[in-house]
């Protein structure tokens, strides 16, 4: 009976056998280092992550994917606004600054200027037509001037349905319908009333044609800026305004809702 401490001695592995003369051998491939195997892992490009769709780029002041000339009306008057036009830019600015000068600096007086305007235009047309017949030459051919027909109807047409929105607005703030117009509106005359106190009318459509040549341009270069600084207004304006709701404009009030009528 063998002794169970005794240590059994397994046998070696069998030695492959050499190959024969004359016959190829390929050799084994070698086993991959851990340093082969992470610069194969640097080399693989990376697998492509799932496409995600578009975010919100945040808060914009005109809405998502509307430009400032869109919203001008993307016509002519918004080439001259944005300065896209700047022949004509440079006259319309130059013209109202002519006109400023004239009444504001040089105390001219709106009845006085076109009066001497007409005198003016008046004396050099009939000038130029005596002088035609005196050198024996036909006279000058003066274009008659007229307004059409459609376009003294568009113009009031535009006039009439601004005129509406206008009065439609004032009438849903008296009824007290919405409170954040409300705000809004008395805000803002009490700003146009502040600036009027400060300056005279002429000086005020002044400073008017002067920010609306140059705050859209800058709004269009600095647009991204503009709407960060905005987005945080908004939300600090919003974050009183639940306050105040909350603590005095709740608390107002209110006559019983009507109730619609059913069709």
């Amino acid at each position: 009976m063998a002794d169970p401490t005794e240590e059994t001695i397994a046998a070696p592995p069998p030695t492959p056998a050499a190959p024969a003369e004359g016959d190829f051998a390929p050799p084994l491939p070698a086993e991959p280092t851990v340093e082969a195997v992470a610069s194969l892992e640097k080399a693989a490009p990376p697998a492509s992550a799932p496409e995600t769709t578009a975010t919100s780029r945040g808060f914009r002041l005109l809405g998502e994917d509307t430009s400032v000339h869109k919203v001008l009306g993307g016509g002519k008057a918004a080439d001259v606004l944005l300065w896209k036009d700047k022949k004509t830019t440079a006259i319309v600015i130059g013209g109202t600054t002519l006109i400023w000068m004239l009444f504001e600096v040089l105390d001219y007086h709106l009845l006085t200027l076109i009066s001497h305007v007409m005198i003016g235009v008046l004396a050099i047309l009939f000038l130029w037509s005596k002088a035609m017949t005196f050198i024996k030459k036909s006279p000058p051919d003066m274009p008659v001037v007229q307004i059409p027909e459609d376009v003294a109807v568009n113009v009031a047409h535009a006039l009439r349905n601004d005129v509406n929105r206008a009065l439609h607005l004032f009438r849903e703030i008296a009824l007290g319908h919405d409170l954040k117009k409300f705000l809004g509106v008395i805000a803002a005359l009490w700003v146009l009333s502040e600036v009027g106190s400060c300056c005279d009318f002429l000086t005020l459509i002044y400073i008017a044609v002067l920010m609306i040549h140059t705050v859209p341009i800058l709004y269009d270069k600095y647009q991204d800026k503009v709407d960060h600084f905005a987005g945080k207004a908004h939300t600090e304006a919003c974050k009183h305004y639940e306050v105040l709701d909350t603590k005095v404009l709740s608390k107002i009030p209110r006559g019983p809702a009507k109730s619609k009528k059913q069709t």
